[in-house]
């Protein structure tokens, strides 16, 4: 390790990130938030992501892709061509000292680099491999390529979001949630070779990731024969809870129980008994009415007003912000969700935090000081001589 690794609850582990684009960068940045030290090992045109853009910041020279900033801080950058034999025997001599190697190649590519499983294993058989693909590693559809959007599509997720026609996240989700799968099971491999001595390899896909979140929408049809549709801005399974307009901005309200029904009528003067909306399924299968009632009565007043009542009858309720009111937001400041990172070439950065808090450190993440994403290559020297010692 190098003396610059700060604390955390995986400052003993050493990371080999050989993905590239989202979902194992994502995985990677995880491990790195705990303290691990995570080497990234790019090719010498660099991960595909530091090319996706606009935006970029700084010069032509030294410019950035604010994409690869999202999902890279916490990491140490170094270049090898693995087509090259001499930068091969580097990686060699990373995976002997490493505890996880992961990689998100097609299907066959890093055996075909000279490093299958069987390889790595007999480099450090207490190797943990994680491999992430678009589809999973067999079947008939293995050898597909694993964008986001396809996935979305493919795994159902954009067959039930969207009001009009299937709509995809705002954000890569497939990519965001297969790496995170992959760094659960990466803890759950290293908490089980601390009694078998012994690594393992671990495989998720974006495909996966998306079928394991399809929750109460999956049952639906698996248990009840039930295809969803379109969700829009409205639970299929819960009323009323959803989006609605007001005077002024969007208000969303989530009515998820009875009693929280009951205050919901005593705020606005209803009676919760009435025939129509008596039950939460009667008002499932009236919520056009129902949303109708509240949008009508909220067109009276700004949003501010509503969600003052919805807060005093103690019915969750809230905004729909904007990004630049999320990061002004103190209660995302309070989360130590907004970090700052002194990067190589642009300065100082404002970048988003770890979801994850430790109980001792009022950071997010597993460590008080975090690091910046890399440059590409910025530490070859580094990690070189410390190979050497």
């Amino acid at each position: 390790m190098t003396a610059s690794t700060p604390e955390g609850p995986l400052s003993d582990l050493l990371v080999l990130d050989l993905t590239r684009a989202l979902a194992g960068p994502h995985a990677g940045m995880m491990l790195g938030d705990m303290g691990a030290r995570v080497i990234k090992i790019e090719p010498p045109t660099g991960d595909d992501t530091r090319s996706w853009g606009p935006p970029f910041i700084g010069d032509e020279e030294e410019r950035e892709s604010t994409y690869f900033l999202s999902a890279n801080r916490n990491k140490e950058s170094m270049v090898l061509d693995l087509k090259n034999p001499a930068d091969c025997e580097v990686l060699e001599k990373l995976v002997a000292r490493a505890d996880v190697l992961m990689e998100n190649y097609r299907v066959g590519v890093l055996d075909r680099l000279g490093f299958p499983v069987s390889r790595l294993h007999e480099l450090n058989p207490r190797l943990v491999v994680l491999s992430i693909s678009g589809f999973g590693h067999d079947g008939p559809e293995a050898k597909r390529a694993g964008y986001d959007q396809i996935a979305q599509g493919e795994g159902g997720l954009m067959s039930i979001t969207g009001t009009s026609q299937p709509t995809k996240v705002g954000v890569p989700i497939a990519d965001l949630i297969a790496g995170m799968n992959g760094a659960f099971g990466v803890l759950a491999a290293l908490h089980e070779r601390t009694r078998t001595g012994v690594g393992r390899v671990v495989r998720t896909s974006l495909l996966a990731g998306m079928i394991g979140v399809h929750a109460f929408q999956g049952t639906r049809w698996t248990v009840a024969g039930e295809v969803p549709g379109l969700a829009g801005d409205h639970h299929p399974s819960i009323a009323p809870y959803g989006m609605f307009a007001t005077a002024t901005a969007p208000v969303q309200i989530a009515c998820g129980s009875e009693g929280l029904w009951r205050s919901l009528c005593a705020a606005f003067g209803w009676d919760p008994a009435e025939p129509s909306f008596a039950t939460n399924p009667l008002r499932v299968a009236n919520r056009d009415a129902l949303v109708a009632r509240i949008e009508g009565l909220f067109a009276t007043e700004p949003a501010e007003h509503w969600l003052a009542l919805l807060a005093e009858a103690g019915v969750p309720s809230g905004k729909v912000r904007s990004m630049d009111d999320v990061y002004s937001w103190e209660q995302t400041l309070s989360q130590g969700l907004l970090l700052s990172v002194a990067h190589a070439t642009q300065g100082e950065l404002r970048l988003p935090g770890s979801p994850i808090r430790f109980d001792d450190n009022p950071y997010s993440g597993g460590r008080s000081e975090h690091l910046a994403p890399p440059t590409l290559g910025q530490h070859d020297e580094s990690i070189r001589e410390w190979l050497e010692t």
